[in-house]
């Protein structure tokens, strides 16, 4: 099987924001970005469909996505169904006005999708946010939209790519990315960190054991993860190779590692070889 028919149309989930640890790294923003793109651009080209829970920030990575997904549908011409599917949580969209994500959506059409969500992760139509007043979301709203909308992801989704991540200045429970994290480890979907950005990613590889701790961080939740080890990853990698894919600062290094696991994997759903 070529990795085109093992990765066409599967829905795989990526989880990113800044990371605290890039400046001591050498880094910029611009780098974590890049390595987004680079890991999306691999996926689409092999026909995965990308997911992403994020905001509609300009300067956001939804953006990034969307970009990428216009390019990929111009390129190949695609014409059967959308690349890139951005789910905004119940709190994230709330604040909007029902006209702002009319816009948006239409601006889309065709290369990628939104999917709005109730505090309890069910799809809302827009026609339905249209009879809902937007407002500024409580705290308990944060806390539960944004849980439920990565339980719908994980529901929804084949694997889950992450990179970098904020651990402070975070809506909801925990920090994003550990929630996220936590979720596909929980739900044994495979998990991919990539920890070379630092961040968040890189704290999830020393918690369960990837990594050797370099100075713990805390952060809520973090303890919940003293449960699960490297093998939970569920990803078709060997423990050498994990190792490898959340210290490496290479992205063309992470994204080979990601595709042979993704690789093992499938061939295990579809009923192949072991990994």
């Amino acid at each position: 099987m070529t990795y085109h028919e093992i990765l066409d149309n599967k829905a795989i989930a990526v989880s990113t924001s800044e990371s605290p640890d890039m400046p001591g790294l050498g880094l910029h923003n611009e780098h974590l970005r890049d390595a987004m793109a680079e890991i999306a651009r691999h996926m689409l080209a092999l026909g995965a469909k990308l997911v992403y829970g994020g905001d509609l920030r300009a300067d956001g990575f939804s953006n990034v996505l969307f970009e990428l997904a216009a390019r990929y549908r111009r390129d190949t011409k695609a014409t059967n169904s959308v690349a890139v599917t951005n789910y905004l949580a119940w709190p994230v969209h709330i604040l909007q006005q029902p006209e702002q994500l009319d816009e948006v959506a239409a601006d889309l059409e065709g290369t990628a999708e939104l999917r709005l969500l109730d505090i309890d992760g069910k799809i809302l139509d827009l026609k339905e946010r249209h009879k809902l007043p937007a407002h500024e979301p409580t705290e308990p709203e944060w806390a539960k939209g944004l849980s439920a909308m990565r339980q719908t992801m994980l529901a929804e989704t084949h694997a889950r790519i992450i990179l970098g991540g904020r651990v402070d200045k975070f809506k909801g429970e925990m920090p994003g990315i550990a929630q996220e994290a936590l979720y596909s480890l929980q739900g044994r979907q495979p998990l991919y960190v990539m920890g070379g950005f630092g961040g968040c990613a890189r704290d999830v590889a020393e918690a369960i054991g990837v990594l050797d701790p370099g100075g713990v961080r805390e952060w809520p939740g973090r303890e919940k993860f003293s449960a699960f080890s490297s093998t939970d990853l569920s990803n078709g990698l060997s423990e050498e190779e994990n190792r490898i894919l959340a210290s490496t600062p290479h992205v063309d290094q992470a994204i080979v590692l990601i595709l042979r696991g993704l690789t093992k994997t499938q061939r295990v759903a579809q009923g192949g070889m072991s990994a």
